[in-house]
């Protein structure tokens, strides 16, 4: 409210002093026709003043600003899939029942890296993210999640990343789930309603996990193809997945 009255002020102030000094000029060369002859090219060049400034220049630099800021958040977003999201996707992708659709896929001799992400991309776009529902090994899943949760509220914190919402999303997903986990001292006499809640827990989390690798892995190919390189070495859905760099590769 202050900052408001204070700009009314300035603005009262500017245009005070603009009327004086009309009103000054009027009186010293008594022609008010020259007057009104600059005031209204002085006003026609404002609308071009506001389109070079306002919808092209600042557009400019917001672009950049968006390009600087993306860079940023990526970064983060790499941390986590180094630090959380590429075992976490891998930890859900065993449960999958259809998983072996895409390992097939995945299986061509002689792709580069860049093939191969491809091929990933076509099959994940399809398909239905699901977690078996016989139950799978949360005692496993459960150990890592809470290990990582003050990692996962560090980067919570981290104002930069409310900018890409998708991935805030994926992150309160994944330390909710983690929560969730670590309130239960063991899973093997849980009601069926709680299973259930788990279960779409755990789905809802590997959904956007896949999702947001492949937007990180369509980030790196055009940035960082070294790191895209030992991502698709490391691929969480290929069973055949080796950091050793191969002739194919």
């Amino acid at each position: 409210m202050k900052r408001l009255n204070w700009y009314i002020l300035l603005g009262v102030i500017l245009l005070a002093l603009s009327t004086l000094f009309y009103v000054l000029h009027y009186l010293v060369f008594k022609d008010i026709h020259h007057i009104f002859i600059f005031l209204i090219g002085d006003i026609a060049f404002v609308f071009i003043e506001v389109l070079m400034v306002t919808l092209i220049i600042h557009r400019v630099f917001e672009d950049r600003e968006k390009k600087a800021l993306q860079k940023h958040m990526n970064i983060f977003i790499g941390a986590f899939f180094s630090e959380v999201g590429i075992k976490l996707l891998g930890l859900l992708s065993k449960w999958d029942p259809q998983i072996e659709r895409i390992q097939q896929g995945l299986i061509v001799e002689e792709e580069t890296a860049e093939q191969k992400f491809r091929r990933v991309c076509r099959y994940l776009r399809k398909h239905d993210f699901s977690v078996e529902r016989e139950k799978p090994d949360w005692e496993t899943l459960k150990t890592f999640l809470v290990e990582k949760k003050d990692y996962l509220l560090r980067l919570l914190e981290n104002p930069n990343l409310l900018e890409h919402e998708s991935f805030t999303d994926l992150l309160w997903a994944v330390f909710h789930m983690a929560e969730e986990f670590d309130a239960r001292k063991d899973f093997d006499y849980l009601p069926k309603e709680d299973y259930e809640h788990l279960h779409d827990d755990t789905e809802r989390v590997y959904g956007q996990l896949a999702l947001q690798w492949l937007k990180y892995m369509e980030h790196l190919i055009d940035s960082y193809p070294y790191l895209f390189s030992l991502s698709m070495r490391t691929n969480p859905f290929d069973p055949r997945a080796t950091p050793i760099v191969q002739k194919s590769q």
